[in-house]
């Protein structure tokens, strides 16, 4: 899946024992046969009704604002949100993952980045709002726009369980030297809009807990929590408040499907020495999820209530004031929102507020870095997944090829269906990007079930990104095939894209180097030709966990704390390049960064001389198993290193997939991969 570049408001810069698996695993597994329903309407008409709402908010509350902010975010800072907190979706009409709003009495206008500017033109309402591409450089950050824009005294409102500490600091300290105010607003005002117009957001989800034992996770909760206890003593920390939602769910090696795609639930998880207080629904939990904790080593946890947690730590700030020696603190991370940044310092309670332990969460370093029985189930996926991508594959080309109509949602749903017979498998991981043609080149498609349905032809090229979400791992692929036979510009640039996708696949480089790095490896074979792409080339991937993971990641754009690689984690790798209105070409992989040697079974191992001065190597190994579209490859282009690799790639797909598909006598399957597998000469 395409990279989520890092996005800043500073800077406007990504069972086992299941005790009712059968109900969740099908609930989970056919989330995106169902969009989010919003209530989003293209009529221009109910767009600036929403508008006028939201601006009647506004100067209605007690000190009026000049701006309100709706980001693309929930209080926990995840990437992707439930309908409960799409609130910049509802405003806009824009559904891209990524976007800031900002509404004036005058203006209406969204950031947002080159990913998703087509998209927002065709969704958005463009004669009420005003695009901003972040990504050009003679756009205005948000808050020089704001405090060039608003007249001094302004007051600018957001709601601060939507904003991260680092985002919502250098704002305010930008709009104060300018005369201006960022002021927390408690109530979202776009719910209050909302309910104005009889259109109030849905509840917010709980869904039952899935549990994950250790033969998937391997290691138990009870170990991973002793862990933050030793490194909490190291810090002096009285207490660790865990923020995000896929740290909660690590830490406790429990699931949920709060958000489509996305197997976490809505909790706060706070360690203290000697206890664990889990914030979550109404604060109970069902017997066998306290069955659980109890095999897995958790001791006495304690639940409350969902929205209690800024109590509970207002209490805590005044009791560690109260009681406490003035060097033990509370540990959170940078990206845990301001308000709970504000409840944990005792801001509204203490004469003078707590220092705060805001750092990158212990919790994020330690689940990027995946054991060896995580490893395993990422291998072991990836091939389950190879056989339901290339049986998609086959009967796409088959089907296309004899005049069957296919369209892009048909597609995505018979790739579900082949995905389904595969053991293991809760679901999609993200929603499935099928483009056809033109499509194709929106760099994040979405297919819509809702209007004219658009066919993949003969003639188009076809971009497919997907992913599987498995009990024992996380799947992210992207192949573009054309559905005939490419023109030469089609051929020439999917080769580049290839090449890139190769050079960093096969590049060595120090241990601890950070990804930044490593991102123009991928391009070089593109801007030789004044060709690029507007996206990231590789971001983190978690073990049956959110698709997109920090803190590592491979960008054009640095990510602000990326510890460096590290042997084990996985990333992804996938250069692409888009020529709007016509074609879009990706090449995704998922790879596992290893260590590297003389003797390792690396193309590039055997030309070592050296080990970076005792720093040691690393390189990629590639997970994914599913061929390129070797029709589409033009050999000229490519070196003999390139096109041994190629070559050892498909020769590789093919002795680990193949077996698979004879035993399960999916012979036109194997018949299909053996002829795709082919080697490519130079004759």
């Amino acid at each position: 899946m395409v990279l989520v570049v890092a996005f800043h408001f500073s800077s406007l810069i990504f069972v086992f024992h299941v005790f009712v698996v059968s109900a969740i695993g099908d609930r989970f597994a056919d989330a995106r046969l169902v969009k989010r329903s919003l209530n989003i309407h293209k009529d221009a008409n109910m767009s600036s009704a929403r508008l006028q709402a939201l601006r009647a908010v506004m100067a209605a509350q007690p000190r009026p604002l000049a701006a309100y902010i709706v980001p693309t975010a929930d209080a926990h800072n995840s990437e992707y949100i439930c309908p409960t907190d799409a609130r910049r979706e509802w405003l806009s009409r824009f559904t891209g993952s990524a976007g800031v709003a900002v509404l004036t009495s005058s203006r209406a206008l969204m950031w947002t980045d080159g990913r998703y500017y087509t998209q927002f033109e065709k969704e958005a309402d463009m004669e009420a709002w005003n695009l901003m591409k972040q990504s050009l450089p003679e756009t205005p950050t948000m808050e020089k726009w704001l405090t060039t824009n608003l007249t001094e005294g302004s007051i600018v409102g957001a709601d601060p369980t939507t904003m991260r500490r680092e985002e919502w600091t250098p704002l305010q300290t930008a709009l104060s030297k300018a005369n201006m105010e960022l002021l927390a607003v408690k109530d979202n005002l776009v719910d209050v809009a909302r309910v104005q117009l009889d259109d109030a957001p849905p509840p917010r989800p709980a869904n039952p807990l899935i549990v994950l034992p250790v033969k998937y996770t391997g290691k138990k909760s009870g170990q991973k929590i002793a862990e933050l206890r030793e490194k909490m003593q190291e810090k002096k920390a009285a207490a660790l408040i865990i923020t995000a939602l896929d740290e909660v769910a690590y830490t406790l090696n429990l699931r949920g499907s709060d958000i489509e795609y996305n197997p976490v639930f809505f909790s706060y998880l706070l360690i203290r020495p000697d206890s664990v207080i889990l914030f979550w629904h109404q604060g109970a939990l069902e017997a066998a999820v306290e069955a659980h904790l109890r095999d897995e080593g958790v001791k006495g946890v304690e639940v409350k209530r969902y929205g209690e947690v800024f109590g509970y730590l207002e209490g805590l700030a005044k009791e560690l004031s109260e009681t406490g020696d003035g060097k033990h603190s509370i540990w959170l991370s940078h990206d845990a929102s301001e308000a709970i940044h504000t409840a944990a310092a005792g801001v509204a309670t203490l004469k003078k507020p707590l220092n705060l332990i805001s750092e990158i969460s212990p919790v994020a370093l330690a689940k990027q870095i995946k054991n060896e029985v995580e490893l395993q189930g990422f291998r072991a996926c990836h091939v389950r997944d190879g056989v339901a991508v290339i049986r998609f594959f086959r009967w796409l080309h088959e089907a296309v090829s004899r005049g069957r109509t296919v369209t892009e949602i048909q597609a995505a749903d018979k790739l579900l269906e082949f995905r389904k017979d595969e053991e293991d498998f809760m679901g999609p991981s993200f929603e499935t990007i099928a483009g056809a043609g033109a499509n194709g080149a929106i760099i994040h498609y979405g297919p819509s079930r809702d209007g004219p349905q658009t066919e993949i032809r003969v003639e188009d090229m076809f971009l497919l990104d997907s992913g599987g979400q498995y009990r024992d791992g996380t799947t992210d692929i992207t192949r573009t095939r054309h559905m005939s036979s490419c023109s030469a510009e089609q051929r020439e640039t999917f080769t580049r894209v290839l090449k890139g996708q190769i050079t960093l696949g096969a590049a060595l480089f120090p241990r601890g180097v950070k990804g930044n790095v490593l991102d123009t490896l991928a391009r070089h074979a593109l801007w030789r030709r004044g060709l690029d792409y507007a996206h990231g080339t590789g971001h983190g991937v978690g073990h049956f966990l959110n698709v997109h993971e920090g803190p590592s990641g491979v960008s054009w754009r640095p990510y602000p704390h990326d510890p460096g690689l590290q042997p084990a984690a996985i990333l992804s790798n996938e250069p692409g390049y888009y020529k709007v209105g016509e074609y879009g070409i990706r090449h995704e992989d998922l790879v596992e960064v290893v260590e590297v040697t003389k003797d390792s079974d690396h193309p590039m191992a055997k030309d070592l001389m050296g080990d970076f001065d005792g720093r040691g190597v690393l390189g990629f190994s590639t997970l994914t198993m599913v061929p390129h579209q070797t029709a589409c490859v033009d050999v000229k282009l490519l070196d003999d290193f390139e096109l041994s690799y190629l070559n050892a790639y498909h020769a590789r797909v093919l002795e680990t997939v193949g077996p698979v598909l004879r035993s399960r006598n999916l012979i036109q399957d194997l018949e299909w991969l053996q002829e795709e597998c082919k080697p490519l000469t130079r004759a």
